[in-house]
C-alpha cells in the first residue's frame, strides 16, 4: 500500500479551481525549483500561497505524474515575490496585477502586514484614494473571516466549497448560526440542498435519529414534491422518503420516530394535514393557505355584482358580429370570448397559436377604451410582457412590477389594504402563473374589478408549484372560451400547422413543394451528430432565412447528457463566441464567461429585480474589481464574480425555461436519452416558441414517443376541490 507523503512549496499557478465543490488543480514550486501538478478537493487556493500537502503520487495517462492531495494547510507567503503573486491572483477585490506590483515595490515583505494592521499606510502609494483603501481593507477582512469559516468546516471534515456562500449569507455569525440550526442553510443559501445541510449537521454532532433531523427530513420531503409542481404529498410516501434519505431503516423505532416528528410539526403548525379521496396528504401552511386563498377570493369575485351595467351589451354584440374598420371579421368563438370577458368577473380565454387570441384581446381593449374603462395589461415575465406590448401596442408590465414588489420587505406593495386601481386586469401567459403569484394577484384585485386570464392550456404548466390555470378550468366555476379555429393566414405557417398536429397526437409534416419552409425536420439517430448539425445551422442555414445567430436558441428537454443544455452551451460558446486575444473573460465554477456571451438568470434576485429565466448578454468584465456588467435589454446590471452561480450560458436552454418567450428561430434536439421527460406538451411548447423558423432534430422514435405521451405529470393540488366543495385542512 502506497504511503502518505508530505509536500511543501508555494503555489506558482492555479490551473483550475471550482468554488462549487472545492476541486482544484494547481502547480507548486518546491525547493528543487521543479513545478509539480497537484489536484484534489482543497480549500481556496491562490498564487503565492505557501502550502503543506499530504497525499499520494499518481500517474495521469494524459498529463503524467501528479500529486493527489488529501489534506492541505496554507499560510500566507512571506517573501515579496510570493506576496505579489498572491495579491495579483484576484483574491482581494481592488487589487490586480499592476497594483499588486506597485504595492510590493513600495512595502516589500511587509505588504500583507500593512494591509492587515496599518491600512492607512496605503496612502503612501501614489494614486491610491480613500475609496480604494476602504475596498481593499474590507475585502481583506472578509477573506480573514472566510478563512475562519473554512478552518471550522475543515475541522468538522466539511467541504470548504460552502464557506464563501455561508459567509456571504451570515457574515460574522456564520459559525454560530450553523451550530444553532444547520438545516436553515437549505432555505437561506441558494445552492445548498438538504443533503449537504444534513451532512454538515451530522458532522457538527447531530445524531442520525435526532428529532430535529427527522422533522427536517419531512419538510424536505414536502419541498421535494413541490419541485415537481405538487402542493401536497401523500403521508406514507413522505414517510418512505424520510426513511430512505435519512437512512432510518436501521433503527427499530423508526416508525415511532416518524410519528413523533409529524406530531411535533403539526403542533408547531409547521405542516397541514388534509384528507381526501380516502388518503391523507401533507403540505406546508404557505402552500395550503395560498390555494385556499385563491379559492376564497375567486368565490368572492363571482358573488360580487359584475360591471355589465357599464356596457351596452346588445350594441357591443351587434358590433362584434360585423367586420371592423379594416374588414376583419371575428369568429364566433372570438365574439363569445369578448362577451364572456365583459359579462363575467373572472374569465379565461385559451387557445393555441394562430387561433386569434391576440385579435380577440385587441378588440376587447378597444371596447374598454371606448367605454373609458380603466384596465392594465400584465404578464409573468419580462419577455412575455414585451411580446404582449408588441402585439397590442399598449403598455404591459410584469406581474412583479404591477404588484409593486419590494425587495426589502420581500413582498408586494399591492394587496388587500392597497388594492390596484383598475376595473379590468388582463394577464397573458397565465399557464406560467404558480399558486403563490396567483394568490398575490387576487389579493391585490379590487372586488369590483374583472380578471381576464389568457393562456394556452396545452403548454407546459408553471415552473413553480401548482396547476392554477388547469384547476380553474376544471372547476367549472369560471367562464372559459376555447379558441380552436386556426385562421387561414396562420395555416400558411408550418410552425403553426405542426404545433397543432403535435397537439393532436400527430407527427409533424415536412415542408410541401412550393409551401412555406419555416419548419424543418432533420432525422438523426446518433446524438453525437447533433453538434456538427448545429455548427452547420448556425454558420450557414440561419443566414438563408435572414436570421442572426443571436436571435436563435437551442431548446432541449434536459440539462445533462450528450444533448443536454450544459454540454451544448459549451460547444455553442466555442462556435458563436470563441476565445480570442484581448477578450475579457473570467472562469468561475468551472465555466468560462466572456464578453459577448449570452447568459440566463437561474434564480430570482429581488435586489437586482431580475428573475429566473431572464436573459442578457455580458457587456464588460473587470477582473480587478471582480465585477461584470450584463445587458438585459433596457437595463445593464452589475454582478460580483461571487454571484456568477446565479447565471448560466443561454445559447441552449431547457424547454421549461423558454415558456413565455418567442425567438426568431428555435432548434429542438429530441433523442431517446431524454425519454424520462418526453411528453406531448413539452414538444408542443418548444415548437410554439418559434417565430420564423423551427428546426426539429432527432430520432423519429423519440419524437413519436413524446407526442404519444399526452398524460404528462398529474400534479397533486386541491384548488378544484376548494372551489367546488367545503374541503378543509386540519
Amino acid at each position: 500500500m502506497q504511503e502518505i507523503e508530505e509536500l511543501c512549496g508555494s503555489i506558482d499557478k492555479v490551473i483550475y479551481k471550482s468554488p462549487d465543490n472545492g476541486f482544484s488543480v494547481f502547480a507548486i514550486k518546491v525547493r528543487s525549483a521543479d513545478l509539480i501538478t497537484v489536484r484534489g478537493y482543497l480549500p481556496e487556493v491562490h498564487q503565492g500561497t505557501q502550502v503543506t500537502l499530504k497525499g499520494k503520487w499518481t500517474f495521469h495517462p494524459k498529463f503524467g505524474r501528479q500529486f493527489e492531495a488529501q489534506e492541505c494547510t496554507t499560510s500566507l507567503p512571506s517573501n515579496a515575490l510570493g506576496i505579489e503573486k498572491y495579491l495579483a491572483s484576484g483574491m482581494i477585490k481592488g487589487i490586480g496585477p499592476k497594483f499588486a506590483e506597485k504595492l510590493v515595490k513600495h512595502f516589500g515583505d511587509q505588504t500583507l502586514e500593512v494591509i492587515d494592521t496599518t491600512p492607512n499606510r496605503l496612502f503612501e502609494v501614489p494614486g491610491v484614494g480613500e475609496k480604494r483603501i476602504f475596498a481593499i481593507t474590507q475585502a481583506w477582512q472578509d477573506q480573514k473571516e472566510i478563512s475562519r469559516v473554512m478552518v471550522f468546516l475543515r475541522s468538522k471534515d466539511v467541504s470548504s466549497s460552502f464557506a464563501v456562500k455561508i459567509y456571504k449569507a451570515y457574515g460574522n455569525q456564520a459559525i454560530e448560526k450553523m451550530q444553532e440550526n444547520p438545516y436553515r442553510l437549505v432555505d437561506d443559501i441558494w445552492g445548498i440542498g438538504f443533503k449537504s445541510a444534513d451532512q454538515i449537521a451530522l458532522k457538527l454532532g447531530l445524531e442520525k435519529n435526532a428529532p430535529d433531523r427527522v422533522k427536517a427530513g419531512f419538510l424536505y420531503a414536502i419541498a421535494e414534491a413541490t419541485n415537481e409542481g405538487h402542493l401536497y404529498v401523500e403521508v406514507q410516501q413522505a414517510k418512505d422518503t424520510v426513511i430512505k434519505i435519512l437512512e432510518l431503516a436501521e433503527f427499530q423505532d423508526a416508525q415511532e420516530l416518524l410519528k413523533h416528528a409529524l406530531t411535533s410539526l403539526y403542533q408547531q403548525d409547521k405542516i397541514k394535514l388534509i384528507s381526501a379521496q380516502d388518503q391523507h396528504f401533507l403540505s406546508l401552511p404557505k402552500y395550503y393557505f395560498s390555494e385556499k386563498g385563491i379559492a376564497k377570493k375567486i368565490q368572492q369575485l363571482l358573488e360580487y355584482k359584475s360591471n355589465q351595467e357599464k356596457f351596452d351589451i346588445h350594441a357591443i354584440y351587434q358590433a362584434l358580429r360585423a367586420p371592423d374598420e379594416k374588414g376583419v371579421e371575428l369568429h364566433e368563438h372570438q365574439q363569445r370570448g369578448i362577451m364572456g370577458c365583459l359579462q363575467n368577473k373572472v374569465s379565461i380565454v385559451t387557445g393555441g397559436p394562430g387561433t386569434g387570441k391576440t385579435t380577440t384581446i385587441k378588440r376587447l381593449i378597444k371596447i374598454l377604451e371606448e367605454n373609458k374603462v380603466r384596465f392594465r395589461l400584465a404578464a409573468p415575465t419580462g419577455r412575455a410582457a414585451k411580446r404582449m406590448f408588441e402585439s397590442t401596442g399598449r403598455n404591459t408590465e410584469t406581474l412583479h412590477r404591477l404588484l409593486e414588489f419590494t425587495p426589502t420587505a420581500m413582498g408586494f406593495g399591492r394587496n388587500e389594504q392597497n388594492a390596484l386601481e383598475l376595473d379590468f386586469l388582463i394577464v397573458d401567459e397565465a399557464s406560467m402563473i404558480d399558486v403563490f403569484l396567483m394568490h398575490a394577484i387576487l389579493k391585490a384585485l379590487p372586488q369590483a374589478a374583472c380578471l381576464v386570464l389568457l393562456g394556452d392550456i396545452d403548454q407546459l404548466p408553471s415552473v413553480g408549484a401548482g396547476n392554477v390555470l388547469n384547476d380553474l378550468i376544471a372547476s367549472g366555476k369560471i367562464e372559459v372560451v376555447r379558441l380552436t379555429q386556426v385562421f387561414r393566414q396562420a395555416q400558411d405557417s408550418l410552425i403553426i400547422v405542426n404545433a397543432h398536429r403535435v397537439n393532436n397526437g400527430e407527427f409533424p409534416q415536412p415542408a410541401l413543394p412550393g409551401g412555406k419552409k419555416d419548419f424543418v425536420y432533420l432525422k438523426e439517430d446518433e446524438p453525437e451528430n447533433t453538434l456538427p448539425l448545429l455548427r452547420t445551422i448556425y454558420t450557414k442555414k440561419l443566414a438563408q432565412f435572414g436570421i442572426h445567430p443571436d436571435d436563435a436558441v437551442v431548446l432541449v428537454p434536459m440539462h445533462r447528457g450528450t444533448v443536454g443544455a450544459q454540454r451544448l452551451n459549451q460547444e455553442l460558446q466555442m462556435i458563436l463566441n470563441p476565445e480570442h486575444d484581448g477578450q475579457q473573460s473570467v472562469t468561475q465554477f468551472g465555466q468560462a464567461y466572456r464578453v459577448g456571451d449570452r447568459v440566463m438568470q437561474i434564480r430570482n434576485n429581488y435586489d437586482k429585480f431580475v428573475f429566473n429565466g431572464d436573459m442578457g448578454k455580458i457587456a464588460a468584465i473587470d477582473k480587478v474589481e471582480q465585477k461584470l456588467m450584463i445587458n438585459f435589454g433596457e437595463r445593464e446590471l452589475e454582478y460580483d464574480f461571487a454571484e456568477l452561480n446565479e447565471l448560466t450560458l443561454s445559447y441552449a436552454i431547457s424547454i421549461h425555461k423558454s415558456q413565455g418567450s418567442e425567438f426568431q428561430a428555435v432548434i429542438i434536439p429530441i433523442f431517446m436519452q431524454h425519454f424520462i421527460l418526453l411528453q406531448r406538451n413539452l414538444i408542443y411548447t418548444a415548437i410554439t416558441r418559434a417565430k420564423k423558423l423551427c428546426i426539429l432534430i432527432g430520432q423519429a422514435k423519440a419524437i413519436g414517443m413524446g407526442i404519444r405521451n399526452a398524460k404528462g405529470v398529474d400534479r397533486k393540488t386541491f384548488l378544484k376541490e376548494f372551489l367546488t366543495t367545503d374541503l378543509e385542512a386540519r
